[in-house]
């Protein structure tokens, strides 16, 4: 895989008009591939690997909160940034996860080539799946380079998508307990 996007990055340097060989440029092609490596290593990881058995028999059952969880991925239609931060809330049907593999489903998304609003579904979902929760809660907020950058260039822009499930969804009171955690 290295090796066949290192060449696609030469060939786009090349294509937009700079000569990949001049010296500032020698080494891009090599560079930019390993970034991308690295910003798509979601598609290489399971949700198995990275919560790595970290699910623990508790007998809590009141909302866990893990709040501002950064978050960088790449933008499906223009293959651009878009950068903000996870709220993951649950409810504890027996088990509980550990604090970090929050981060790392948030990661594990986050690094495959997205649309804010299918990053929300798919971390909520694999919270859901992993803990068996009784409801989850996710919003997202995100500035996304696509929309700054080019186009309409809105430097203020942010976007919010939000998945309830459960009891998040089915309860008014568990989801504005939830929202009204995450306002501080």
């Amino acid at each position: 895989m290295h090796n066949e996007l290192k060449q696609s990055y030469k060939n786009i340097i090349t294509a937009v008009g700079e000569d990949a060989d001049r010296e500032g440029l020698q080494d891009t092609p090599k560079r930019a591939a390993k970034a991308m490596e690295y910003l798509t290593q979601g598609y290489r990881q399971t949700l198995d690997e990275i919560t790595n058995n970290a699910i623990f028999s508790s007998d809590a059952d009141d909302m866990v909160l893990v709040q501002d969880i950064e978050l960088y991925s790449m933008c499906e239609h223009h293959l651009l940034p878009f950068i903000g931060r996870c709220h993951i809330a649950y409810i504890p049907n027996g088990k509980v996860l550990g604090l970090s593999k929050f981060a790392r489903i948030v990661d594990m998304y986050a690094r495959r080539f997205q649309i804010q609003e299918q990053l929300t579904h798919q971390i909520a979902k694999a919270v859901e799946e992993i803990t068996g929760a009784k409801g989850v809660g996710v919003i997202v907020e995100a500035k996304h380079m696509c929309m700054m950058m080019r186009g309409v260039e809105k430097q203020n822009s942010s976007m919010r998508t939000s998945v309830m499930l459960g009891n998040f969804r089915s309860d008014s009171k568990t989801r504005n307990e939830f929202l009204q955690l995450i306002k501080g």
